[in-house]
């Protein structure tokens, strides 16, 4: 095979995608290189795009256009108002609980785990967290962090940080497996996770 620059630093690039190996890749720049009208040239259009257009609320850690400015009082990136919010590691975790159909209410992405690579508590949206249940007036916090020593980590690291207020804490309960992470659980397990949910904390009820 021919060593061209530009091909084999675009196999590199694809292959750091989730799923994709060097052999995966391959294929995948193949295809692109056979199609350039159908798929290269529209590609690169869309990816310019959203490299300009879209990036991660500051807030709620929510994906959202640029053009959107939210505040702590008025998430615009839903439009609707809710009493609850369930705390996420991955904006790909927040996907998958509404694929589910089971979970209607606020998102907070946090963008990882305390301890997972090159996360510190500074890194996640840890404190606007706590921010938003003051200023949205939330009555539940649900903990949907993975079953992960990491993951579970961070979820008592949150149920600290909201101790002293005045709400109910709740984390997901059966059918998550120790170990599992939210993206790949199915709906089903989901489902039974979110109705089967416990309480952590007592309230001043």
């Amino acid at each position: 095979m021919q060593n061209i620059n530009e091909i084999d630093e675009l196999i590199r690039l694809i292959s750091k995608l989730p799923g994709l190996g060097p052999k995966s890749a391959k294929r995948i720049v193949l295809k692109l290189i056979n199609s350039r009208d159908e798929l290269i040239k529209p590609l690169v259009k869309t990816l310019a795009e959203v490299y300009k257009n879209i990036s991660r609320c500051k807030i709620c850690g929510s994906l959202k256009a640029n053009s959107i400015e939210c505040d702590y009082s008025n998430c615009k990136i839903i439009g609707k108002k809710y009493e609850k919010i369930c705390v996420v590691e991955n904006i790909s975790d927040q996907w998958s609980i509404e694929s589910s159909n089971i979970y209607k209410g606020y998102f907070h992405i946090l963008g990882g785990t305390i301890s997972s690579a090159g996360q510190k508590k500074e890194d996640l949206l840890i404190n606007s967290l706590v921010e938003r249940v003051k200023k949205d007036k939330i009555e539940e916090v649900i903990l949907a962090t993975s079953a992960t020593v990491e993951g579970q980590t961070t979820a008592y690291y949150i149920q600290d940080s909201l101790k002293n207020l005045n709400i109910k804490i709740t984390k997901l309960a059966q059918g998550l497996p120790v170990g599992g992470e939210i993206e790949s659980l199915d709906d089903g397990t989901l489902i039974s996770a979110f109705k089967n949910r416990s309480k952590l904390n007592s309230s001043s009820d």
